[in-house]
C-alpha cells in the first residue's frame, strides 16, 4: 500500500513516518470525545446501547453465558468493571471478555450488513467497560459506542469483507477489533500518538476464521464474534496507558497490515466518510431474536399471517428465497436460532416466535414441527445475491384451498430502511431483560438508558445490570 506521509517526526534517532490515512484515523479517534454527535446519532446510538444490554443479560441465560461465568469465577482480578446480567465485577478486560460473550451467545445482537459484522457485541463491551475503569459519564459513553461502530464498520469494508469472507478469513473479528480499540482509547483519552501505537497492537491482534460458523453450540462464536475483540481492544488499551510503545503506522509503509490483505485491500475506506456518515446508522437491530439472514422470512411470514388468518393448518407448501450467502449461513443447521426451515414451521404453528421458542432445542425434535418442516422448500436466489439491501426474501405459500399468497420483503424491520422506533427497541429489549433481572429493575434500566447523558459516572449502573 501507499506509504506517501503527511508528516514525520524523530523517535529515537530514527525518522517514523506517518501517513495521511493514519493521521486522519488517528486524529478523528483522539477528538471524538468532545465532539458532539448529531441530536439523531444520539438517539439511535442509545437505542444500540440498550439492545446490546439486553442481548448480555438474556445471554447470561445461555450455554455461552453459563460456561463463561464459571471461567470468569477464576480469573478474579481488580473491580474495575461489572458483567451484566452476573453478579461479577472484575477487570476491565475480563469485563469486556465477559460480556462480549454473553451478548453474542445468541443471535439477538445487531448486524452491520454493509461491513459483515456484529458491531454492538464487540464495541458496546468493550466501551462500557472502559466507562466504567475511567469514571466516565454517560455522554463520553456515547461518543465512544458511536466512534466503535465507525471504526468497526470501516475497517472491515475495507478489506471487502465479502470476499475476504469468502476466502476464510472473519470480517466479524476484524471489524469489532479496530472498533473496541477506538472505543476504549476515546475513553482513555489516548492521544495521537498513543492511538496510533494502539491500532498497532489491534493489527497483531486482527485474526479470526470462518470455520466457527460450525460451532454447534454457539460458544466459539460468541468468542469470535464479540469476545475476543471486546478484551484485545481494551487489553491493548490499558498496555499502552501503562507505557507501551508500538510502530506508528500500521497501515501504511512496508510491510503492513494491508500488505497482508493485498488482495482484499481497499484502505481508502477506512478513513472515508468519518465525521459525516455515522455507520452506527447503518447498523441494523434485530426485531426477531435469530439470525440476520432468517429476519426477513419472518417479517414476510407474520405480515401473511396477519392479513389472512392463516396457521400451520392451511398450508400445503412454503416456498423461501434469499441470498446464497444467507443460505448457506442458515440451511438446515442444528441450533433454532439460526436455522431457516425450523424457525419458519414455527412461525406458521405458533403464529409468531419469541426469545423462549427460538431456543427450545428441544422443538426440533417435535412431532408437529418436522412435520411442518417438510412442507418447506428452502432456496438460495441469484437476483436476491445482488439485490440491495441486503438480507431480502421473497416468500411464497400454497395453501390447502389451492390459493397462493406471496410476500416479499426487501427493507427487514430493524434495518436503516425500516428502523424500528423507541417503543419497539424497548419492548423487545424488556422481553429479554424482564425474566433475568425482574420487571421493575428492566423498566428502571431502559429509562437510565433513554436519559444516559444524565449519569455522571457509569458506575451507577452497575445497581441496575448486576444481580
Amino acid at each position: 500500500m501507499s506509504s506517501n506521509t503527511t508528516s514525520t517526526k524523530r523517535k529515537n534517532g530514527k525518522q517514523a513516518a506517518i501517513s495521511p490515512l493514519m493521521r486522519t484515523l488517528s486524529t478523528y479517534i483522539t477528538r471524538a470525545a468532545t465532539k458532539p454527535l448529531p441530536a439523531a446519532v444520539t438517539e439511535i446510538t442509545k437505542h444500540h446501547l440498550l439492545d446490546t444490554l439486553a442481548a448480555t443479560i438474556s445471554g447470561s441465560r445461555l450455554l455461552p453465558g453459563k460456561v463463561t461465568i464459571a471461567y470468569l469465577k477464576t480469573q478474579g482480578g481488580m473491580p474495575e468493571a461489572c458483567v451484566p446480567g452476573t453478579r461479577i465485577v472484575t477487570t476491565a478486560s475480563n469485563a469486556a471478555f465477559g460480556s462480549g460473550m454473553l451478548a453474542h451467545a445468541d443471535e439477538t445482537d445487531d448486524s452491520h450488513a454493509k461491513s459483515l459484522t456484529h458491531p454492538g457485541c464487540g464495541v458496546v463491551p468493550a466501551a462500557f467497560a472502559m466507562a466504567e475503569r475511567t469514571r466516565a459519564n454517560g455522554t463520553a459513553l456515547l461518543r465512544a459506542i458511536a466512534l466503535g461502530y465507525d471504526v468497526c464498520a470501516r475497517s472491515a469494508m475495507s478489506l471487502s469483507p465479502y470476499e475476504f469472507f469468502a476466502a476464510g478469513h472473519d470480517s466479524h473479528t476484524f471489524g469489532t477489533l479496530f472498533g473496541a480499540a477506538a472505543s476504549a482509547a476515546s475513553l482513555a483519552r489516548l492521544n495521537e500518538e498513543q492511538v496510533r501505537h494502539l491500532m498497532s497492537y489491534a493489527a497483531h491482534s486482527a485474526s479470526g476464521r470462518t470455520y466457527q460458523q460450525r460451532d454447534p453450540d454457539h460458544i466459539e462464536k460468541s468468542f469470535a464474534h464479540g469476545a475476543k475483540s471486546a478484551r484485545d481492544g481494551v487489553a491493548a488499551t490499558n498496555m499502552i496507558e501503562a507505557g507501551y510503545t508500538g510502530i506508528d503506522d500500521a497501515f501504511s509503509g512496508e510491510k503492513n497490515f494491508y500488505f497482508a490483505f493485498k488482495d482484499f485491500a481497499k484502505p481508502e475506506l477506512l478513513t472515508k466518510g468519518l465525521g459525516k456518515t455515522y455507520e452506527i446508522v447503518n447498523t441494523n437491530i434485530k426485531r426477531w431474536t435469530t439470525g440476520s439472514p432468517i429476519q426477513a422470512m419472518l417479517d414476510s411470514l407474520s405480515e401473511l399471517i396477519k392479513a389472512h388468518g392463516i396457521n400451520a393448518n392451511h398450508v400445503e407448501k412454503l416456498v423461501i428465497r434469499i441470498s446464497h450467502h444467507g443460505f448457506r449461513v442458515v440451511n438446515d443447521r442444528p441450533l433454532p436460532t439460526i436455522c431457516m426451515q425450523h424457525l419458519a414451521a414455527v412461525m406458521l404453528l405458533d403464529g409468531t416466535v419469541t426469545f423462549h421458542s427460538c431456543h427450545d432445542q428441544n422443538r426440533m425434535k417435535d412431532a408437529r414441527v418436522l412435520q411442518m418442516r417438510r412442507r418447506v422448500e428452502f432456496y438460495g436466489d441469484d437476483e436476491l445475491e445482488r439485490a440491495l439491501p441486503a438480507k431480502q426474501c421473497k416468500v411464497e405459500l400454497t395453501l390447502r384451498d389451492g390459493r397462493v399468497l406471496r410476500h416479499f420483503t426487501k427493507a427487514v424491520r430493524g434495518t436503516a430502511a425500516n428502523r424500528m422506533h423507541r417503543q419497539e427497541v424497548e419492548d423487545k429489549c424488556l422481553s429479554l431483560i424482564a425474566p433475568v433481572l425482574g420487571a421493575k429493575r428492566a423498566h428502571s434500566l431502559i429509562s437510565a438508558i433513554w436519559s444516559v447523558e444524565d449519569v455522571g459516572n457509569v458506575r451507577n449502573l452497575r445497581r441496575l445490570l448486576l444481580l
